[in-house]
């Protein structure tokens, strides 16, 4: 075999493997493909500088790395709204007016979501979902999947993206194979195919029948009009193409395809949490535009919850990094949906006794997709005498110190518990919070156990020999942590707020604080912190007061870290200089126009005054409104006010 032959045999490979693995529709047989295979293997073998970057050998693995390097995506990859009813679908379908416009329905597919870039026409990177932003280079294992094309046609930057998923019964059958040979068993298809996917050896990653199920895109520049056109676009680039997709123009016939769907749940090859349903026009979903958490255009409707019925064995007591006592409900394990499940959430007290369960009885349990599952009935009538109360806890569980009874929660109150000082660096260091990678549950407590640890302050003070004295940490391991801790200490403002774990006070709040008073954000009273749209009085008092109460510690805190408020320049335009105040419900949140107002050199005041000069307002504006026609404050429109400038 020469070149050209060896080159002629790889396309003639890849084109079998297509109609094998893609099309499901094999054009050779297995002995025809082995016996191919092996001739370009031996081509490979006397040739080693003339291998084709195509060449499905490359799919067979082996590939050992020492960990994952972190990639951007070209474009943000988002996570999905969840909605759970027909109710919720029309509510979904009335905000930013959505009704009439035409739909794109497919499966939602239960797997680890991959973002695939190609760059004439070779696929140059694969990257996990990460937090949306920033995920981890996976190409290696990526490229061991087999209906993965690694060459398409079309030569342009294009990102394409889908789901990494594993068949049911390629999952049993991998079970099957482990339990021969004594290994323990995977959990269920959804963290067997993400955790394949982080294997550090690409070989483990091709032994275990993954495929990629592609459902979006990302950056690219093909100038389509319709999501449809786009996936079609996909799919004749060798993507394996899903058959349930469905064109829909109301309510009503979502909710048919919906069903259907839910029909087929059970005989779907791969398992389904739901049906995605999107604008199929592309100008539309654009100008729909996105919230801080989901694109506005997109939903996902989640199939009905799995409800199993169990035993509850006892009930135990967690204690959160704000001190609140947790009950959680020890069950009788049982399978739902390929999970098995050994505990469900109970709550709080309240619901204990709304529940009126006790030790013993038999409950049942609902879990869909993500959420931690929850025991939903008691069957009482099955008592048999053997129940035993459930009694709410007086003591610390983890520290012993007498707990604060407050009624609905009860709560630990010394800063010092041991639960309370690791659940508070666990939060710290986490992905959506200062993303400190290697700094884990189980470093976290390894940490504290030796000492090393009693408070997030500590982290930034940690050694290269503190780390060598600990079981398991090698050179290249305490490089990589000491690494990640170094590179977290000039974090995004909100990233750093987000943190703290200030109660009430999430990830879209602190990017609200962190926007709106970048320099401030340490002094703000409750009067300033209530007058952020979307925050009410439990949100300001418990912001307020934990800035006033760890004063000290975050002093300590910010020896080390460095906030980098998110800083805009100001430019020169119709509104440089005056003063503005927004009233009513506008297009967007308040909060963003007071951004676009500020970037044009405006000030935002919160009330009217002979100083105002404008008074921008949207519908249901109140007191605000009258206040400017009463001083001749003029009022303008978002109309109005992009005539002035570009919004």
């Amino acid at each position: 075999m020469d070149k050209k032959e060896y080159l002629e045999a790889v396309d003639t490979l890849n084109a079998w493997a297509k109609a094998y693995y893609t099309d499901d529709a094999p054009i050779a047989t297995d002995e025809e493909y082995d016996e191919l295979y092996h001739k370009v293997l031996e081509f490979e073998r006397a040739n080693l500088g003339e291998i084709s970057m195509f060449s499905p050998t490359k799919r067979v693995g082996g590939e050992v790395s020492e960990g994952f390097v972190k990639a951007r995506h070209g474009a943000r990859m988002w996570s999905m709204e969840d909605i759970f009813s027909f109710d919720e679908l029309l509510a979904w379908l009335k905000r930013g007016d959505k009704e009439g416009l035409e739909f794109a329905l497919q499966p939602k597919f239960d797997g680890a979501s991959l973002n695939l870039l190609y760059e004439n026409g070779a696929l140059v990177r694969a990257i996990t979902r990460g937090d949306g932003i920033t995920g981890e280079d996976v190409t290696s294992n990526a490229k061991v999947i087999k209906n993965i094309p690694l060459q398409i046609a079309y030569s342009g930057r294009i990102e394409i993206r889908g789901e990494v998923v594993i068949a049911k019964n390629d999952f049993d059958e991998i079970n099957f194979a482990r339990a021969q040979r004594g290994e323990s068993q995977l959990s269920n298809p959804r963290n067997a195919a993400a955790g394949s996917l982080r294997q550090l050896d690409s070989a483990v990653t091709a032994s275990r029948r993954l495929r990629f199920k592609p459902w979006g895109y990302g950056e690219q520049n093909l100038g389509l009009e319709t999501y449809s056109q786009m996936m079609d676009f996909i799919y004749s680039q060798g993507f394996e193409r899903e058959e349930f997709f469905k064109i829909c123009r109301s309510a009503e016939q979502i909710e048919e395809a919906y069903k259907q769907l839910v029909a087929q749940r059970d005989s779907k090859p791969f398992m389904m949490d739901g049906l995605v349903v999107r604008v199929q026009s592309i100008a539309a979903s654009e100008e729909l535009g996105y919230t801080e958490k989901f694109p506005k255009f997109m939903v996902a409707y989640k199939f009905p919850a799995i409800e199993k019925t169990t035993r509850l064995l006892d009930v135990a007591f967690q204690v959160g990094r704000s001190g609140v006592v947790t009950p959680v409900g020890v069950l009788e394990p049982v399978n739902i949906d390929g999970a098995i499940v050994k505990s469900a959430t109970l709550h709080n007290f309240d619901e204990i006794e709304r529940l009126g369960v006790q030790k013993g009885d038999f409950i049942s349990i609902i879990r869909s997709g993500d959420v931690i599952p929850k025991i939903t009935g008691v069957f009482k009538q099955r008592r048999d005498g053997s129940q035993t109360p459930i009694e709410r806890p007086h003591e610390c569980p983890v520290c012993g110190s007498m707990l604060l009874d407050e009624g609905v929660f009860v709560k630990c109150q010394n800063l010092e518990c041991k639960a309370r000082v690791i659940n508070s660096l666990i939060h710290f260091a986490s992905k959506k919070c200062l993303n400190i990678d290697g700094l884990g549950d189980a470093i976290v407590n390894q940490l504290f156990e030796a000492g090393l640890v009693a408070k997030i302050a500590d982290i930034y003070e940690l050694t290269a020999q503190d780390l060598a004295r600990l079981e398991g940490f090698k050179d290249k391991k305490i490089a990589n942590l000491l690494g990640a801790i170094e590179a977290s200490r000039t974090p995004a403002l909100h990233s750093f707020i987000a943190s703290l774990g200030i109660e009430h006070i999430g990830e879209v709040a602190a990017k609200k604080i962190a926007q709106i008073y970048p320099q401030n954000w340490r002094e703000l009273s409750f009067g300033e912190v209530a007058a952020i749209e979307g925050f009410g009085e439990a949100m300001a008092e418990s912001y307020a007061e934990f800035m006033q109460v760890n004063r000290q510690n975050l002093d300590e805190i910010l020896r080390f870290v460095s906030p980098q408020a998110q800083s805009f320049e100001t430019k020169q335009s119709a509104i440089s200089g005056k003063t503005f105040v927004i009233t009513g419900t506008l297009s967007k949140g308040r909060d963003e126009f007071k951004r676009v107002l500020e970037v044009n050199g405006a000030k935002v005041s919160g009330s009217v005054s002979k100083k105002t000069d404008f008074v921008l307002y949207g519908d249901e504006a109140g007191s605000k409104l009258d206040k400017a026609r009463e001083l001749g404050v003029k009022a303008i429109t978002e109309d109005e006010l992009r005539q002035m400038i570009e919004i």
